[in-house]
This record gives structure tokens, C-alpha cells and sequence, in this order.
């Protein structure tokens, strides 16, 4: 049936044009621990349920790459774990504090969160910095990782970047930085509003945020 959903509404129409696959055989590493790195809770422990009634309760990020023939590019997300939605991202050239820090900053203006959301992340230096640090309180933000090398703690964040990767990023080769950046963002666009999730009953992440906010309208009625 998720297949079916899928060939239904089509990808993004620059990938499901794109004629050949990227040569993926080179890898680059985005978890970079540091061992010097204050101690934090896994406040998720792998749940990562949909729940309409939590929205802007619980999110989680990571950090990918693509890699172009003017170099690397990375992206940073945010995403609300009870909609699926990617509620903020950054692209950069460079795997500083700043990026991440960025798509944090874009979540909370994109969203206004109240005080006491969570942000799930690896064990990544970025993320366990003092300056993102700081960041989360300046936020009213709680941050929490899960452990060093278990990618299911992170499962959901870890999700969407196969689906980014195999669905647009690994479709074909990227000549320059910028038409990576746009396809992208054009993904992002898509994968909320067009893309189906199983989860969500079939409907997409925006579907399924505007239907739970009309029914609790009525209910206030």
C-alpha cells in the first residue's frame, strides 16, 4: 500500500526525471564525538510515536551530506516527531556549531514552541557543544542524545535522510553546490506536503497537522 501511495503522488519532478545514480562509494563522517562533552539524558529512548496531540512537544536532528563536484554540502534538520514534518533545516559548506544552530534557530521561529520542547540529536560535537548549549536555553529548548553508535536512537531523524537520499541526493551526480541546495529544499517541500506517510493514516505531514488543528477547533466550539 506505501508503494502504491508513493506512484500515486510522484516524487519531486526534478528527481523522478533524473536517467542514473550517483557514484556513492565515497563516505563522509558527521558524528564526531567529543569526549569532553557534558553528559545529557535521552529524555526520547527510541519513542518516537506520532501523536497529533503533542505537536511541538518533541523533535529531533541530524546532519547529512551530498557530495558535488565543487565539493561537500551538509544539511542540517529539525523534525517534529509527532507529524513527521520537517519543521526547520540549514545547508552549509562546512560542518561548524553554526549549522546546526541554524536549523534550530529556523525551527523556533517557524514554529514558536513553548518553553520546554524537546531537541533529540546524536552524540556529534555539534550538537554537544557548549555554543548549542547555550543556544537551548536561550531557546527554552532540552536537549537530549542518544548514545554514541546506536543510529536507532535516532532512528526517525535517520529515516528521513534514506528517504531524502534514495528518493533525490542519490538519483544523480550534483555538478555544483547550488543545484544540490535546490533540489534540496525543493524535496523538503515536497517530502511535507505532497509525500504520504504510513504513519500519519496516508496523509502528509501538513495533512495531518491542519486536520488535528481543525479538530481540535471544533471541539473548543
Amino acid at each position: 500500500m506505501r508503494q502504491a501511495a508513493r506512484q500515486e503522488t510522484g516524487g519531486p519532478a526534478d528527481a523522478r526525471s533524473r536517467p542514473g545514480r550517483a557514484d556513492t562509494e565515497r563516505w563522509k563522517k558527521t558524528t564526531i564525538p567529543d569526549p569532553d562533552a557534558a553528559a545529557r539524558a535521552d529524555l526520547i529512548r527510541r519513542d518516537f510515536t506520532v501523536d497529533a496531540g503533542a505537536l511541538n512537544a518533541r523533535w529531533c536532528g541530524d546532519i547529512t551530506y551530498v557530495r558535488t563536484w565543487e565539493g561537500w554540502l551538509y544539511l542540517a534538520t529539525v523534525i517534529d516527531i509527532s507529524s513527521r514534518k520537517v519543521v526547520g533545516h540549514a545547508i552549509a559548506d562546512h560542518l561548524r556549531t553554526s549549522l546546526v544552530a541554524d536549523a534550530l534557530t529556523n525551527a523556533i521561529a517557524a514554529r514558536d514552541p513553548e518553553a520546554g520542547v524537546i531537541f533529540h540529536s546524536d552524540r556529534g560535537c555539534q550538537y554537544t557543544s557548549t555554543t548549542f548549549a547555550d543556544l537551548a536555553v536561550d531557546y527554552d529548548v532540552r536537549l537530549s542524545v542518544g548514545r554514541t553508535g546506536q543510529c536507532w536512537d535516532n532512528a526517525l531523524a535517520e529515516s528521513f535522510f534514506a528517504s531524502l537520499k534514495g528518493e533525490c541526493l542519490d538519483t544523480q551526480p550534483w555538478p555544483t553546490r547550488a543545484h544540490a541546495r535546490h533540489a534540496i529544499v525543493d524535496y523538503i517541500a515536497w517530502y511535507n506536503g505532497t509525500r504520504l506517510h504510513s504513519a500519519l493514516g496516508y496523509q502528509t505531514p501538513t495533512e495531518y497537522e491542519h486536520a488535528n488543528a481543525e479538530q481540535l477547533t471544533t471541539q473548543i466550539a
